[in-house]
């Protein structure tokens, strides 16, 4: 791989991340505490288990920014996806990086020109929407601020091939194009749900078997997460079934947490 990754952020996109990356060579990943950098090398070294012949040792999680630029070409921002916590964050990784860095944001819903914006480099700024779990999604969605420059943009299309993954690249419009069709639909699983009072299990084999998808609508929801399906479903201006907002003010945000519209995991 051309590009030496550092990515900054230690949820399961961060980690999933940082083991593909590793089949590749060295990356570093950041992590704000003592326990989000252990949860994050327990999950690294999670996904890599399923890997083979990736060492784990090719990741290095450290705690500093500084560190975590030290010697990077390609600075991926992974973390929550709010633009009050994005673009503080991705002013620093530009701030810190020299001209040729690359700096993207792996937002699956946010603007991407604005937070090309916040960061202050826009003409070196991507968006690299991966998908979870990020070892086995092949489709990355690719999105340009207007200034990117044409390197910029062929660096993020090659690293994307490094990883093995599939580029694609997409309009800045909210949602992209998987969120902007795909949350509406599971949306409506648990509106459906509402009125019928149907078991999770029953509206996702039904899905799973009748529409031949791999994971049924709610086990999604649970997957990516209660707290991130609701700010996708703000982002792009979906209804979002208030059961979804009541989940995520009890705490219950799905795998993450060991329960969410299925009681438990």
């Amino acid at each position: 791989m051309a590009e030496t990754l550092a990515i900054a952020g230690s949820g399961t996109i961060a980690a999933g991340l940082a083991a593909v990356a590793a089949a590749n060579g060295p990356v570093k990943l950041w992590a704000r505490s003592d326990a989000s950098a252990e949860r994050a090398r327990k999950t690294i070294d999670k996904f890599i288990s399923r890997m083979e012949g990736v060492d784990p040792s090719a990741v290095t999680v450290v705690q500093d920014l500084g560190e975590l630029v030290d010697g990077a070409t390609f600075v991926v921002e992974a973390i929550a996806e709010e633009y009050a916590a994005k673009e503080p964050l991705l002013e620093q990784l530009a701030s810190r990086t020299g001209a040729d860095v690359v700096v993207a944001t792996t937002t699956s819903s946010l603007s991407v020109e604005k937070l090309a914006a916040a960061s202050g480099a826009a003409e070196r700024f991507v968006g690299l929407h991966v998908f979870n779990p990020v070892p086995r999604m092949k489709l990355v969605e690719l999105i340009y601020p207007a200034a990117a420059a044409q390197g910029v943009r062929d660096r993020a299309k090659d690293l994307c091939v490094a990883l093995e993954k599939e580029p694609v690249e997409i309009p800045d419009v909210p949602g992209f194009v998987v969120n902007r069709l795909l949350f509406p639909y599971l949306f409506s699983a648990v509106v459906l749900q509402d009125e019928t009072g149907l078991p999770s299990e029953s509206i996702d084999t039904a899905m799973k078997l009748g529409a031949g998808h791999p994971m049924g609508p709610l086990a999604l929801l649970d997957l990516v997460g209660i707290d991130v399906s609701v700010a996708i479903g703000d982002a792009i201006g979906a209804d979002v079934p208030q059961r979804l907002r009541d989940l995520l003010a009890e705490g219950k945000l799905g795998r993450k947490s060991g329960s969410g519209l299925y009681a438990s995991y």
